[in-house]
């Protein structure tokens, strides 16, 4: 994933922000294709990354049954389980 830490959690932050509570919004970050990326970081960011990356799976997850079977496929839950467990210094 290219791009400047900042301007990662920076996207994340937009992208949770504008998923959260509206649907539609839901939809249309799914079908932008981000849900891979962010799993992505959950795996392999920092730990900003990964702290910011779960707030935006989250808010794409709430309430929408599709992206929540979307972000299980992209492989999700192993890396939460594994935070979950292990923590970061930051989330």
């Amino acid at each position: 994933i290219s791009g400047t830490d900042v301007a990662k959690r920076n996207a994340m932050g937009a992208l949770g922000a504008l998923a959260e509570g509206n649907s539609d919004n839901q939809i249309a970050i799914t079908r932008a294709g981000a849900i891979p990326p962010l799993v992505d970081l959950l795996i392999s960011g920092t730990d900003v990354a990964k702290r910011n990356a779960m707030g935006a799976l989250g808010a794409l997850a709430e309430g929408n049954s599709d992206n929540q079977i979307a972000i299980t496929r992209a492989g999700a839950i192993p890396p939460l389980v594994d935070l979950l467990i292990s923590g970061t210094d930051v989330a």
